[in-house]
């Protein structure tokens, strides 16, 4: 058994204590936002917050953590609103959307040890990798979380993901097909 804190969350895994982070995050604890991508830990896709450091979940046996604290891209904010998120927002990070989690994760305690980083330092903790491409952006967005986290800047929280109650209730009779009467078959 491997016992350890998620997302402020005392959890305890009866798995192997060799099973990856990973894996016990997405198969036994249903956190899907920390993704596979290479299993060799050179993507970052994976990438969660142990003890305040970035590190790359599919290279962690849970038994070497025991009584740690991970955080995943569900545990940052349950509003959606920390810095990192609005900025990459903001800045339209996002293109495919599957390296995101990773590199949030990675901004935000790059941003906890240093709220001003240069653009230097973003290039060199941040390696997790995107096929989008979406580096230059990236960059701004890191150190525009740093602004907001300095109180230097404010960045507008982008739209609340899902869809409202009210709006689903006016959506959802279009998406119905109307019923038809017996007489009318």
């Amino acid at each position: 058994m491997s016992r350890f804190t998620v997302n402020n969350q005392p959890t305890e895994y009866r798995l192997d204590p060799q099973t990856p982070l990973l894996w016990a995050l997405r198969d036994a604890s249903n956190l899907t936002g920390t993704k596979y991508g290479c299993g060799t830990g050179q993507c970052g896709a994976c990438t969660v917050d142990i003890d305040g450091q970035a590190r790359r979940a599919c290279q962690v046996p849970i038994g070497s953590i025991e009584g740690s604290y991970v955080t995943t891209i569900e545990g940052l904010s349950r509003e959606r609103n920390h810095p990192v998120q609005l900025a990459f927002l903001a800045e339209n990070v996002g293109q495919c959307g599957f390296c995101i989690p990773g590199m949030v994760m990675a901004a935000a305690a790059l941003l906890r040890r240093d709220a001003d980083p240069s653009e230097d330092r973003i290039r060199a903790e941040l390696t997790n990798l995107c096929r989008c491409g979406i580096y230059p952006r990236l960059v701004e967005a890191v150190q525009r979380a740093g602004r907001a986290m300095r109180g230097e800047e404010t960045i507008p929280a982008g739209p609340r993901p899902g869809i409202s109650p009210e709006d689903s209730a006016r959506l959802v009779p279009a998406l119905v097909p109307p019923k038809t009467s017996s007489r009318e078959r």
